[in-house]
């Protein structure tokens, strides 16, 4: 794989450097360029059809999003080519041919020993880290006293800084503490699961690979569900808004939780935390409900 990849991360540096100055290569030469880069694209391509299916949907996810960043960058750098004057090697030049490098050389962090186990590790950490910063961009403009469009905006923009739009009340406040109760939830969850399976996950069987791609599935879409409740979080605090996108994210934990309770990745080792985060997603959400009960 990575040699297929270095092959042609070069094939991308001859066709850069022979059209980076004058004189232009011949026929034959153009002819045989072509094919070089035709045939390491084509290998490259072949990597991501030749990986079994059965290894699992999330490696093969990670192949063909790498797979695709190299051939998009060749055929970047062709454009490039064709529409640069034959004078010098331009800077939009060397910045192509550093893209087809740079996407070559990811294949070095493409997961290693049990593939799928590997590729859903890395996959919940990537999910991991985004929640991290959501969760903490929402403390910190939940401090308080402090304008959550204050870094964002000037005051000649908004006017009279007291507008009821840019300001949290109280209510607003004490509603979106139970929301943040759910977004350390989500971040405790992958945290939980991610080690869940860097311990337990196993791809020696299709069931136990198929476990895995469930759980990064679901976990997939933790991120995207915490993005839309903090974002309905921001005055003016819409009560309802708020309740449906807090209700959308503890579907998903919950939904984690159980995949994860019923998966080879959570022997009775591990049931304590699945049972604690359980109890703290329906006690945040069952308060949201009580702070929203009044709208409806």
């Amino acid at each position: 794989l990575g040699q297929t990849f270095q092959v042609t991360s070069q094939e991308a540096t001859k066709l850069s450097l022979a059209f980076s100055k004058p004189p232009l290569p011949s026929a034959e030469d153009c002819r045989k360029l072509s094919e070089d880069v035709q045939n390491a694209v084509l290998a490259v391509a072949a990597v991501y059809y030749w990986l079994p299916k059965g290894q699992g949907t999330t490696l093969r996810k990670m192949v063909r999003d790498a797979t695709t960043e190299v051939v998009e960058g060749m055929i970047q750098l062709t454009d490039t080519i064709l529409n640069a004057p034959v004078e010098s090697l331009s800077q939009e030049q060397l910045i192509s041919t550093g893209g087809v490098w740079e996407a070559c050389e990811q294949v070095s962090n493409l997961p290693r020993g049990e593939y799928n186990q590997a590729a859903v590790v890395s996959a919940l950490a990537a999910y991991l880290g985004v929640v991290k910063d959501a969760v903490e961009e929402m403390e910190h403009a939940l401090v308080e006293g402090q304008d959550p469009y204050g870094d964002i905006m000037e005051d000649e923009e908004l006017g009279f800084r007291g507008n009821r739009d840019t300001y949290w009340s109280e209510a607003d406040r004490q509603l979106l503490s139970s929301c943040m109760g759910l977004m350390k939830a989500s971040k405790a969850c992958l945290k939980k699961v991610l080690a869940a399976v860097k311990t337990h996950g196993k791809a020696d069987s299709p069931e136990q690979i198929a476990q895995l791609d469930d759980l990064a599935d679901i976990a997939n879409e933790i991120s995207p569900s915490v993005d839309e409740l903090a974002l309905s979080m921001y005055p003016p605090v819409n009560p309802l808004a708020v309740r449906l996108n807090a209700a959308k994210l503890a579907s998903v934990l919950k939904k984690v939780l159980e995949i994860a309770k019923t998966s080879h990745v959570c022997p009775p080792s591990e049931e304590g935390w699945v049972q604690f985060l359980n109890g703290a997603v329906d006690h945040n959400m069952n308060k949201v409900k009580n702070f929203t009960q009044g709208q409806l």
